[in-house]
């Protein structure tokens, strides 16, 4: 096997883990079990992963569990902070609230309120300097389109999907990533035409920006092997919001 298909299977192992982690954060996830996840012994794991990473295990377990407990303190109000700090594998409130504090500076309740809070503000100041600049019918635009806007609850089988990632600040860079990268495969591989899907990982005022994932995805057969150093997955079925 050539060297760079050795590193991407490599790469491709480790997206294996990471996505295990994403979906259990709930449970305990030892070195052991996510070596078995990526089929590497314990000790190659960990060197590799820290290496990818650029942190190590622990680190990585720790900042995603809290990344993801921040976003649902917001997202989620109503759910209790011992809920969210069960969901993302703390035994109690107290060691979440400990561990939220150490990492953002405020206790998951505070940070709740003050986040909410902060993107209300946000929000209404975006709208005043588009009034301020003579943009009121823009604004109105916006505001008329979202109110028009209809989301209803529908159920999707689960889809497989090949991907190429893009770890980065999320803006002009994704745009980009589709035009000078995605765009090529997909026509070297024939799959134009086919449902595509721009899959944002992260939160942009949570997570570093340097460290924010997407994934661009198309929908493939089960059996697709394709050119090019591509990831595969499956999109989960279940209940989506959908918008028209």
């Amino acid at each position: 096997m050539a060297s760079t298909d050795s590193c991407f299977e490599y790469v491709a192992r480790m997206h294996r883990v990471v996505e295990h982690i994403d979906r259990h954060l709930d449970e305990p996830l030892d070195l052991e079990t996510l070596a078995g996840v990526a089929n590497f012994s314990s000790f190659h794991f960990h060197r590799l992963f820290s290496a990818w990473m650029g942190e190590t295990l622990g680190e990585y377990l720790r900042r995603r569990r809290l990344e993801i407990g921040a976003q649902r303190l917001v997202t989620q109000p109503r759910m209790p902070v011992l809920q969210v700090a069960l969901s993302v594998g703390f035994g109690s409130t107290e060691a979440f609230a400990h561990a939220f504090k150490t990492r953002s500076g405020s206790t998951p309740s505070s940070w709740r309120f003050s986040e909410r809070s902060n993107r209300y503000q946000l929000d209404r100041k975006l709208g005043q300097a588009f009034t301020a600049d003579g943009g009121h019918d823009q604004v109105s635009r916006i505001h008329s389109r979202e109110a028009s806007m209809n989301v209803k609850l529908v159920d999707r089988q689960a889809v497989t999907v090949a991907y190429l990632r893009h770890v980065g600040p999320y803006g002009p860079g994704i745009s980009q990533f589709w035009e000078e990268t995605v765009d090529p495969w997909l026509q070297t591989n024939n799959l134009m035409g086919r449902p595509l899907y721009g899959i944002s990982h992260d939160d942009p005022g949570i997570t570093a920006p340097e460290k924010c994932r997407y994934d661009a995805a198309v929908e493939v057969g089960p059996e697709f092997v394709g050119a090019g150093h591509h990831l595969k997955t499956t999109i989960p079925g279940g209940k989506y919001a959908a918008a028209s």
